[in-house]
């Protein structure tokens, strides 16, 4: 019923952007906030970025603060992860969360991002 789907991964180079986006049906989208994580491979799942249900409140890990800006469209019932001056080490799976309180989260099945020349 509920899917979240990812897109917007591949491979880009050092330096370069790209921008994610997660399309949410099943739900109304407008009452979840919304979280990037990403996982790389031999480290643990962190958390990239979150963003609240109108968008006023945004958070992001201290790695990726100041490149990545997560936002979202409510109309669209979409969420956005815009990726700037990209790093090898941002290579990862990025996963799409929503979530709201007293549910069970919803995940998306992620999007392979590669950095690299």
């Amino acid at each position: 019923q509920v899917q979240l789907v990812e897109s917007g991964g591949g491979l880009v180079q050092p330096g370069g952007s790209l921008r994610l986006s997660c399309a949410a049906s099943g739900l109304t989208f407008s009452r979840y906030g919304m979280y990037w994580y990403r996982q790389a491979p031999g480290k643990e799942r962190e958390l990239v970025a979150f963003i609240s249900i109108i968008g006023g409140l945004t958070n992001y890990g201290d790695s990726v603060k100041g490149r990545f800006t997560i936002s979202r469209d409510n109309e669209k019932n979409t969420v956005y992860l815009q990726m700037n001056s990209l790093k090898p080490e941002d290579t990862a799976v990025y996963y799409c969360k929503a979530a709201r309180a007293g549910e069970m989260d919803y995940w998306g099945k992620g999007t392979l991002v590669t950095v690299s020349s």
